[in-house]
């Protein structure tokens, strides 16, 4: 096994699609490459150094006078250029989800000075982990000679479905509201075309090449990295291997990296009100007694549906913390829950009897991730997960040395 001194030769450079569930995480793989040695480079845009990247150096340069390998490189995001509002540098900032296009031709416009970084940089470049949504980093990794890694932040799980609806197209041969089994999975999966993401739904030719672009993107990449860990999803990981090869890794969840109340308060937007006085409120309630809402930063419900939520929530007669997402217009998809739908399942999770199972379930969840990431007796499946990539870097670059 390579020492940390070996892995001061490596320079992963990271590029992470601009959107909050994915820029989180990358930062966070960008801290845990950085404590094993590896010298990183985390790509970013200006207004995302406004809105996260300060955050995060708040974070990162604790880490830089600690000691370790990490910077930030903040390149100017072509908005104008791929015809979008000028600011929109992250898919949350976007007027209209009908932009998405432009989105990506812009971030697909951050190829050149990514490559006039590379040509210039010193040490040299040993690895690219791309998110798997810009597929144009193969062509980088492809003209430099160097492994890509394709990292996503869900799960094999949700990898596996995905590319089983969309080989099969099953969707397209039901009405929203009809359920369809997803086909080739080890499980019996039935879902409705009303819950699937906005990005499946998208019936033009356009998302249909992205998703091919991906697709082959993924099987030309040096491997895949995802932010889950083994034992949660053991099954799926195997039917990505079937489908992708051996070199998949699960790494997660990277965010168990933030140790300190402080790193896990700084992580993502700045919320309306700080997080001590959020702190301050939990506080004063029993523990485990708080309802947590929140639909993720995309999660765009319309009026009514927030309404309902709303009712619901204060129907559960529960001490409740909502967080809403500022503007952005409501998705086409979607399914439509009444507040009674909502407050029984309030009930049956957070029911002292009822729920008592499924909180016992989710703790024990929480348990098997920590003991995945943790580095005790050898560590977890996650922590060794996480150094075969590196190491298998670490000799392809040696091998190129040599040749």
């Amino acid at each position: 096994m390579a020492s940390l001194a070996d892995h001061h030769h490596l320079h992963f450079v990271l590029i992470p699609f601009m959107c909050p569930g994915h820029l989180i995480p990358m930062v966070d793989l960008a801290r845990l490459l950085a404590q094993h040695g590896v010298i990183v480079t985390l790509i970013t845009t200006p207004l995302n150094a406004i809105r996260f990247a300060i955050r995060f150096e708040k974070i990162i340069n604790r880490d830089i006078q600690s000691g370790l390998p990490i910077r930030l490189l903040k390149l100017r995001f072509p908005c104008a250029e791929a015809a979008l509002p000028e600011g929109c540098e992250n898919v949350d900032s976007l007027p209209s989800r009908n932009l998405s296009k432009n989105f990506s031709d812009a971030a697909r416009m951050l190829q050149q000075p990514i490559e006039k970084f590379l040509e210039e940089t010193s040490p040299g470049p040993s690895c690219i982990v791309s998110d798997r949504y810009l597929p144009w980093t193969i062509n980088v990794s492809r003209k430099f000679g160097i492994p890509r890694l394709a990292f996503d932040g869900t799960s094999c799980f949700a990898f596996i479905c995905s590319h089983k609806v969309m080989l099969s197209r099953i969707h397209e041969k039901v009405s929203d509201s009809e359920y369809f089994v997803v086909p080739g999975l080890p499980d019996r999966i039935e879902l409705t075309k009303a819950q699937l993401p906005s990005t499946i739904n998208q019936s033009s030719t356009t998302f249909r090449d992205r998703h091919e672009e991906i697709k082959a993107a993924d099987e030309t990449s040096y491997g895949l990295v995802f932010n889950s860990f083994q034992e949660l999803e053991d099954t799926y990981v195997e039917e990505c291997r079937k489908l992708q090869g051996d070199k998949i890794w699960c790494i997660g969840p990277v965010s168990l990296c933030n140790k300190e109340n402080i790193d896990k308060g700084q992580r993502g937007n700045k919320t309306s009100i700080d997080e001590e006085q959020c702190l301050k409120w939990l506080n004063s309630w029993p523990s485990k007694s708080v309802v947590y809402a929140c639909l993720g930063t995309l999660g765009c419900m319309s009026p009514l549906q927030l309404i309902e939520l709303g009712l619901a929530l204060e129907a559960s007669k529960r001490p409740f913390m909502w967080v809403i997402r500022d503007g952005g217009e409501e998705e086409k998809y979607g399914v439509m829950l009444k507040r009674e739908e909502i407050r029984k399942a309030i009930e049956m999770v957070m029911d002292e009897e009822e729920g008592k199972e499924k909180r016992k379930k989710a703790r024990e969840v929480g348990r098997m991730a920590k003991k995945a990431f943790g580095r005790r007796t050898g560590g977890g499946s996650s922590h060794r997960n996480f150094k075969l990539p590196v190491e298998d870097i670490l000799k392809e670059s040696k091998r190129r040395l040599c040749t």
